[in-house]
């Protein structure tokens, strides 16, 4: 399973032949069918345009997509949220992340060990405590994120909801960017033995991520200096 993590990591488009093909290339025989059953407990699945199954609830509403030709000028403009499968030592958790798109700031994360939408709510409900309201919030279709319970919250509050098109990781680029960086820059690095040694090493790396880590897409900045409006530190000296 993190084989096959890794070699969706860095191509969303492959499938279950695809990746079937490059394992047996590492020397790893597994047919396609066990590498299918693996890809639905990861709760992940080739992206590119073609007919085929989502993991969508079918009784919960699905939103129009609403951020297609919007200038995003600000933060608190668009939110995002996007889940995320964790290897572990001795099996693997999800992590749920709530971003800002403007600065790219990670506004509030969970993890869990099962896919309900239990965590998802919780990540939402403290990024919208401690951070206000987003304009839009954006999603992909996952039975989590239409869940009445993390859509009520969004309503409830008078914020826009927004919805990618099936099958379409470009929809919410910036946290796919946030998954390929802290895939390999941290947690493939790390062998984590449980929940509490991973929940620790996440809050580590995304407090550097928010305050330390300069963004080329950012000029250079912080995702924290972007979201607060602080000017960058050499000119601030200056």
């Amino acid at each position: 399973m993190r084989r096959i993590d890794e070699l969706y990591t860095d191509d969303p488009s492959r499938g279950s032949r695809s990746i079937r093909r490059q394992l047996r290339r590492q020397g790893i025989r597994v047919n396609r069918k066990r590498i299918q059953r693996l890809m639905r407990l990861m709760g992940i699945e080739a992206v590119y345009p073609k007919p085929r199954t989502t993991r969508r609830h079918p009784g919960h509403k699905v939103y129009a997509y609403l951020l297609k030709d919007l200038s995003i000028t600000q933060p608190n403009q668009v939110w995002a949220a996007d889940i995320t499968y964790i290897p572990m030592s001795r099996g693997f958790m999800y992590l749920v992340v709530v971003m800002d798109w403007y600065s790219r700031k990670i506004l509030s994360w969970r993890v869990s060990n099962t896919m309900e939408s239990d965590f998802c709510v919780e990540a939402l409900q403290e990024a919208l405590s401690w951070y206000g309201l987003p304009d839009i919030f954006n999603t992909d279709q996952g039975s989590q994120f239409t869940s009445k319970d993390f859509t009520g919250a969004l309503k409830e509050h008078q914020v826009k909801i927004s919805m990618d098109g099936r099958g379409r990781c470009q929809d919410n680029i910036f946290i796919e960017r946030l998954w390929w960086t802290i895939k390999y820059q941290y947690l493939y690095l790390h062998s984590f033995e449980n929940g509490l040694a991973l929940r620790r090493g996440l809050a580590e790396w995304i407090s550097g991520y928010n305050h330390v880590r300069g963004h080329s897409s950012l000029d250079d900045r912080t995702p924290d200096e972007v979201y607060y409006g602080l000017p960058y530190p050499f000119a601030q000296a200056a």
